[in-house]
Formats: C-alpha cells, sequence, structure tokens
C-alpha cells in the first residue's frame, strides 16, 4: 500500500541506460555544420601551436600560455557529456549579500559541439525527457523545448579529433551572476572590469575525471551599497575569485532511487513525455551518494567505495574537533545497515583545493556578520547521484550561540569566556548542569555539523522531529534546552542532543540500503517507510513549517518538546529567572559594560521562537505527507481545550510583568562608547543615545499580537469555528486579547502603565492592519473592523478635559480609529514599528 506509480519495464531500462546515452543535441548544430566550410588544411597542429607552453594533461586537458595570460583548451571527443560547475573560490564577507567563500553555482550538463571553425558549449534541456530508447521519441522532446549554446570558442589548431580552443572568455566572465546579485541586494551597479581579470594559475589543475580552473575577477562599481562598503577595501573594486570546474560523468554503475514524500528527501523532478498514460508524467528520484557493499549478501560488508568528508584544516580548535566529531555521527546510521567503516570523516589536506570535485569539504566560512551555514552538493542532473557535498559553516555562528548562553549563564568571577578559554576538548560527552557558554556553544556547532552533512547525503529539514522521540533528529533546528532546577539555577545538562536520532537512521535506511541483486527494490523500500510509520517516525519540513501563517500545529523551527504550550511556558520561567540576575557577570571583566547590550537582546527575545510554534496551535491543523492507502490519519484541527490553553499562554507573554526592564538593569546598560558602533543586533532607541526601557517591550509585545492577528492564522479559526462553535473563533481571540491589554492600570504615571499604553496602540496598530489587509478573508476583515468600533466606543467621555498621559492616548487613538472607520486606511498614519533585532539565524544551520 502507498507505492508510487512506478515506470513500465521500456521505462526501467531507459532510465539504467540513461547514463551512457547522452541527451539529443540541438539539431540546429547540424545545419550549421552542414553549411560551414571544411577547416582549412593549414591549420596548425596542437603541438605546434603550443610549443613553449606549460602542459596541463587530464580530463580536460589545458595549456598555460604565460606570455599571453591565457588559458587554451585541449578538446577531445566533442559532443562528450560532462558536467560543468561554477562557484567562488572566495568571497565578499557579507551575509545579506550571500556571495561567500566556496559557494557553489548550480550543475550543467554540457558538451562541446564543433560547428566548423567553432566550438559551442551546449546544454540540454533536462527538465522534458523522454526516457525511451525509441530515437523519435527524444527528438520529439528535444525538439520541443528550447536548449542553451553556454559559450562559443574559435578553433585555431588541431591534430586529428582533438581541436584547440582559447577559454580565456569562457574562464573570465561573470559566470556565478556576482554583478546580478549585488544589483539584487542594492549594493549599487557593477560590471566585470576584465582589465583587472586574470587567470589565477595556482588553483588551475587537471586530474583523470576532472578539471579545475580559478579567474580572479574585479568588478568596478558606482554608487557602492553599505554592505560592500563595510567588506570591501575599496569598495569601487570588488575582486573575486570564481572556480569552474569540468567534470567528467559517472559511469552507469548507479541506481536511482525512487522519491517518496514520506522518506525526508529532497527531490530530482523531471517530466517524462514517454511515460505511460496510466503513469504520471513527473518522475521524482532523490539525491544521495552512491553506495553498494562489496558483499551485497553479506549482514555486514565494507563498501565499494566508502563516503569521506574532509574538515576544513581553517577552522581553529576545538570547533575543528567539534566539526570533525559531529559529522562523524553519521556513521552508526551506516553501520545499522550493514556497513562497515563506510562513512569517514577526515582533515583536509593542506594543499588540497576545497572546490576540487574529488573532495566532499566541511568548509569553515567568514563573514562580518553571523549568517546561515548551507549544505550543498555537485550531482548528475539526470540520475540524482551525489559527486560532491560541499558544507559551508559560518564562523560567527558558534559565537552568537556563545552570546545567548551568556545571557543565561553568568561567568565566574568575569573570567574570560572566549574560544581561546578552551584548550581541552571537554564537550564531547553530556554536559554537565553548569556547563559554560563556550561548551554549550561548542556542543552546539557539532549538532550543525551533522546537520549541514545529512543536506549533502540528500536530506530535507524534518520540522517536527524535535516533538517526539527526544529530538529525534539532527535535521530539526534544535532551540537550547535548559530548565530551572530546584535551586534556581538553570541546568543546561540538556542543551542540546548529542548523536543522531531515530529519524536520521530511518532516512538513511530508505536512501542507502544495497537491496543486492535479485531483491524486489521497490517493496523494500515500502517496507521501510511502512516500519517508519508503524514506529511513529514522521515528516514535515519547509513549507509547512517557515511561514509565519503555517498551519502545522508541531513543525516548527528553535522548539522543543511535545507541548508547544508547556514548552513556552517553561521558556518564559528561565527568561524570568535569567533576567532576575542579569548583570555584569555576563561579560568577561575588562571588557566596556555597554557590551551587555548584546548579552541582553537575545535573553529577553529568549521565547520568540517558542512563541511563533505556540502560535500555530491557533488554527491549526495536523497532517502529513499522506500516500492513499497508507493508512495515516486524516486531517485534524488541534483540540479547541489545547488551542485555548496556547491562546492563554501567548496571552501570558504580554504582561507587563514580564515585559517590563527593571530600572537597576537599565542603569547597568549604557551607550556604546567611541569604537563600538555597530547596532544592528541591539534594540534600537527612541531616547537615544540612552537605552529605552520600553523599546524592548515593543519588540516583543508586537511579535505576539502579529501572531495572533496573522491573516491566514485568523481565517483559519473562524472556519473551524464555522463548522463547530466550540472551537475559538477570531472575535474570541481578539476579545481576549483585548482584555489582557486594555487594562486602564489605576497607577498611570509608572513604568507598567506606559507598557499598558504602548500594548493598547499595538493592538490598534495590527487591528488596522488585518481590518485594511486585501489578503485576509472578507469575514476576517468585517471582524477586525467591528473590534475597532467597539473599541472606539469603550473610550468614553470621562477622558475629556484630562490632561493626562492616559487622557491624551486614549483620545488620540480613538481619533485614529475614527478616521479609518469614515476614510480609506492610510499606512502611513500606523505607529512606525520599533526596530527589531534579527532573528534566524540565532545557533543552526539551514
Amino acid at each position: 500500500p502507498g507505492d508510487l506509480p512506478g515506470p513500465g519495464p521500456k521505462m526501467e531500462k531507459s532510465r539504467m541506460e540513461m547514463s551512457r546515452m547522452g541527451p539529443l543535441r540541438l539539431l540546429i548544430l547540424t545545419g550549421l555544420l552542414a553549411a560551414a566550410p571544411l577547416l582549412p588544411e593549414e591549420l596548425p597542429s596542437i603541438a605546434d601551436k603550443t610549443a613553449g607552453m606549460e602542459r596541463h594533461r587530464g580530463f580536460v586537458t589545458f595549456y598555460w600560455d604565460d606570455a599571453a595570460g591565457k588559458i587554451w583548451l585541449q578538446v577531445e571527443n566533442q559532443g562528450q557529456d560532462f558536467l560543468y560547475v561554477t562557484g567562488l573560490a572566495t568571497g565578499m564577507g557579507s551575509n545579506p549579500v550571500g556571495l561567500d567563500r566556496g559557494q557553489l553555482g548550480g550543475e550543467k550538463l554540457v558538451a562541446f559541439e564543433k560547428v566548423g571553425r567553432k566550438l559551442f558549449l551546449v546544454q540540454p534541456n533536462l527538465r522534458y525527457r523522454a526516457d525511451t530508447d525509441r530515437e523519435t521519441e527524444r527528438r520529439a522532446v528535444a525538439e520541443s523545448f528550447a536548449q542553451s549554446i553556454l559559450w562559443s570558442g574559435e578553433i585555431v589548431a588541431r591534430t586529428d579529433n582533438a581541436y584547440l580552443v582559447d577559454a580565456t572568455s569562457l574562464l573570465i566572465r561573470d559566470a556565478h551572476g556576482v554583478a546580478r546579485t549585488l544589483e539584487r541586494a542594492e549594493q549599487g551597479s557593477y560590471s566585470l572590469d576584465k582589465d583587472r581579470s586574470a587567470i589565477y594559475l595556482p588553483r588551475c589543475k587537471a586530474f583523470p575525471r576532472n578539471t579545475e580552473l580559478e579567474v580572479t575577477l574585479t568588478f568596478s562599481g558606482k554608487k557602492p551599497g553599505a554592505l560592500v562598503r563595510e567588506t570591501t577595501p575599496t569598495p569601487e573594486a570588488l575582486t573575486l575569485r570564481q572556480h569552474h570546474s569540468f567534470i567528467a560523468l559517472p559511469d552507469g554503475g548507479y541506481s536511482p532511487r525512487r522519491f517518496d514524500p514520506r522518506a525526508g528527501y529532497g527531490a530530482l523532478v523531471y517530466a517524462d513525455y514517454a511515460a505511460p498514460l496510466d503513469a504520471p508524467l513527473e518522475q521524482r528520484f532523490i539525491y544521495r551518494h552512491r553506495l553498494q557493499k562489496r558483499n551485497p549478501q553479506a549482514e555486514m560488508s565494507e563498501a565499494v567505495e566508502p563516503i569521506i568528508y574532509y574538515v576544513d584544516p581553517g577552522a581553529p580548535e576545538p570547533v575543528r574537533s567539534a566539526l570533525m566529531e559531529g559529522a562523524g555521527w553519521w556513521a552508526e546510521a551506516f553501520e545499522a545497515i550493514g556497513y562497515k567503516d563506510a562513512f569517514r570523516v577526515a582533515l583536509l589536506p593542506e594543499d588540497a583545493d576545497p572546490m576540487d570535485v574529488r573532495y566532499n569539504v566541511i568548509q569553515w566560512v567568514h563573514r562580518s556578520t553571523r549568517g546561515w551555514s548551507y549544505g550543498n552538493s555537485v550531482a548528475d542532473p539526470r540520475t540524482g547521484e551525489i559527486i560532491k557535498g560541499h558544507v559551508s559553516l559560518g564562523s560567527l555562528r558558534v559565537r552568537q550561540d556563545r552570546l545567548l548562553m551568556e545571557g543565561l549563564q553568568p561567568m565566574l568571577d568575569g573570567a574570560s569566556c572566549g574560544l581561546e578559554a578552551m584548550p581541552e576538548i571537554a564537550f564531547l560527552a553530556e554536559l554537565d548542569p553548569d556547563a559554560s557558554p563556550v561548551e554549550v556553544a561548542l556542543a552546539r556547532i557539532r549538532q550543525l555539523a551533522a546537520h549541514e552533512v545529512g543536506h549533502t547525503l540528500g536530506l530535507a529539514h524534518n520540522f517536527i522531529a524535535s516533538t517526539y522521540d527526544d529530538r529525534a533528529s539532527v535535521m530539526d533546528y534544535p532551540a537550547p534546552l535548559v530548565s530551572v532546577s530546584d535551586d534556581g539555577s538553570l541546568d543546561m545538562s540538556r542543551a542540546y542532543g548529542v548523536g543522531i536520532g531515530s529519524w536520521d537512521r530511518q532516512t538513511i535506511r530508505y536512501g542507502y540500503t544495497d537491496f543486492g541483486s535479485g531483491t524486489d527494490e521497490a517493496a523494500g523500500l515500502q517496507a521501510i517507510v511502512a516500519e517508519g510509520l508503524a514506529e511513529g517516525l514522521l515528516f514535515i519540513s519547509d513549507r509547512d513549517a517557515r511561514p509565519a501563517g503555517a498551519a502545522h500545529p508541531y513543525a516548527s523551527l528553535w522548539d522543543n518538546g511535545a507541548d508547544p504550550v508547556a514548552a513556552l511556558d517553561a521558556i518564559m520561567q528561565v527568561r524570568k529567572q535569567a533576567l532576575s540576575r542579569f548583570g555584569s557577570g555576563q561579560i568577561a571583566s575588562g571588557t566596556p559594560q555597554a557590551l551587555l547590550h548584546n548579552t541582553f537582546v537575545p535573553l529577553y527575545l529568549h521565547h520568540r521562537f517558542q512563541l511563533a510554534a505556540t502560535a500555530k496551535m491557533l488554527g491549526g491543523s495536523t497532517y502529513w505527507y499522506t500516500v492513499a492507502g497508507d493508512g495515516q490519519p486524516e486531517v485534524a484541527p488541534e483540540p479547541a481545550r489545547r488551542q485555548e490553553a496556547a491562546l492563554q499562554s501567548l496571552l501570558a507573554t504580554l504582561d507587563p510583568a514580564a515585559l517590563a526592564i527593571p530600572d537597576e538593569l537599565t542603569r547597568l546598560l549604557p551607550p556604546l562608547p567611541i569604537g563600538y558602533g555597530d547596532r544592528r543586533e541591539l534594540f534600537g532607541s527612541r531616547s537615544a543615545p540612552l537605552f529605552d526601557p520600553l523599546e524592548p517591550a515593543e519588540v516583543a509585545g508586537r511579535m505576539t499580537i502579529q501572531s495572533l492577528l496573522q491573516h491566514e492564522r485568523a481565517a483559519r479559526l473562524e472556519a473551524q469555528h464555522r463548522l463547530d462553535s466550540n472551537y475559538p473563533g477570531l472575535a474570541h481571540v481578539i476579545d481576549a486579547l483585548v482584555a489582557a491589554t486594555w487594562r486602564r492600570r489605576a497607577g498611570k504615571g509608572n513604568h507598567l502603565a506606559a507598557i499598558d499604553r504602548l500594548l493598547e496602540e499595538l493592538v490598534v496598530d495590527e487591528l488596522l492592519d488585518l481590518a485594511s489587509n486585501s489578503r485576509a478573508a472578507a469575514d476576517v476583515r468585517s471582524i477586525a473592523a467591528f473590534e475597532l468600533r467597539q473599541l472606539m466606543e469603550r473610550i468614553d467621555g470621562p477622558w475629556l478635559g484630562s490632561r493626562s498621559v492616559a487622557a491624551a492616548h486614549q483620545m488620540r487613538i480613538a481619533a485614529r480609529i475614527k478616521r479609518f472607520l469614515e476614510r480609506p486606511y492610510d499606512e502611513d498614519e500606523r505607529s512606525r514599528p520599533a526596530k527589531r533585532p534579527p532573528g534566524s539565524p540565532i545557533g543552526s544551520g539551514r
């Protein structure tokens, strides 16, 4: 049950032979060739033309012409398919721009085609295919969809069937789209300056199955943006190194594996126009490395070729050892399916090129600010076979994790908490309850290494894994699990998990089990999926977890536990306890005290991600990636009582006592001194340069109110309430929100009363937005407008004539609502939101 519709025998035979049958080339080349004159006999031989040049023999042999600063390619067997990959060997160092060291571009299947005196680099269209051995069907598809000629070069020499072309124009061009990326990031208008660009010979090498070439490119620009000015010594001249890889296709021994939406892999998708009418047009296969047992019949066997990942020696200790340990966790999963020593982690040799396709690499990448980490790969676009895994780990992530912990765990006697304080690797086992911020950060970075390597093995995120089997997957985004001990201290022992989980072992089973000859692979895969479902190993990925209006109540980023409500209540207690003892001990002795701002921000917003997870319970419904006949439950709304519990926990985060910052803490936060001007991670201030204690309350309060009034969530609340009045509708949620925020506190001059007024303003802001949101359902807009009228009527006459700030506030709110009800809403009338410090990524990879 639940088996995906499979291809017939013809399709299977065609698919298995795909690697031996190059795609049909552009037929227009045939016409060009017929019309082109023959090569004149006087063309020199390659040996004569390259005399005195430096020869590099390999998959694509090249010659270095030192006098001209050119690279010449010797193209043999023109018409032979290969992979062409570009990337950045060096980066700009700005996470928002995204031009990073080691960044890969998409791989392309290409071939050199000779047309008269030229060689074209031709890319066929693999999104549309005909998996058949019938030439006419294949030609019909090839002629129906566009293909691409990426480059052409003039043939200058020839020896038999080998041709020599000047490849300099292929290499020295903006193949990675640097100028386009800068423009999209609003960093100015840049163009390639070829006079300041050249071949970078130290990284140009040829090997039997791959040729690696690298160039230095300089982009000249006008009106450079702030991010370019921040990271480039002369912003008008941005110089990067771009890498080109020519890679031989794998042999035909790889068997593509069918994609299953329940298995936890990314999908290679293409349309097969030769598929039978009773089979799907779109074909889906998973991305995975080739892994085969030497003895498929043995319960435990070595691999024909093991998977080896190499860690960048540029990562400092003790981070390097943490990366190696975390990446090495995957060996357990391969051992569980009968492989001996099939997955290994080693240190990258000092002379190795991280961009070399022969190495699976875990690369240490620096940026000016914290940012995402990535698990990318080079894969055969015909079959999904992963040829090279390439992990990029942002170095500032481990420091951000350390900062996150410093707000929770004061240092003893203001001691140093830098990485230099941990010369010994004391983080390899479970953490102690009083683990230092550095120990916790190192425990996290090893989990991050495992996470990103998981992506390069083909695995997708599983954002529901944190709710079962005690954090069952490194492919979730983990929040630090901290608890309050009986003595009031914070327990760090379970902050981050150790090792892979049950879901991770399940996914490796699906992707890498060697079924051997004579075994029904399709039946074996379905049995693996069925066993996982029976064990409760379920899967929900990005599109159902990331959006602000996501509907699944248990699929979230940076959350903990099976009960989002209990987790939010617990994390608010941790936050309260940590804030109560926050002080100068959070920074090292001798450090400017104003740097407490950096530690205070992640502590004050410690609940932000669990808050978002809990909000999904309102109007939420549980569902799975069901396949017909697999017996999984139908879509089911979250029980009404659980939604009400979530509502109450969310409203508790708006308690002014939880949002207020004590005066004694405010006095610990002076303005930044000279030389410390970076405020991007800090709260803004409407009383600058002094710290504004209302600004953090506005940020946190708006997060909660926006989550309660998110327009898609509001529509789901109404839909559930229409079907069953026991479910909370939008009006009930708004009434509860108003009751929790419009308190009319007696002491109108104190700080808590100021937070009351702030929350009242925020509620009106978000109701105005919801009532005027054209994307919101009509009933949602109507209810929001009705609640605004109710609020206006609530602000009654006794305030008239009073000169108090409370009266002025109420009158201004009433006037805002009245204007909205009488004429179209003007967004300029909205209160300007306080600056929200950046959230994700805060301690995990993509």
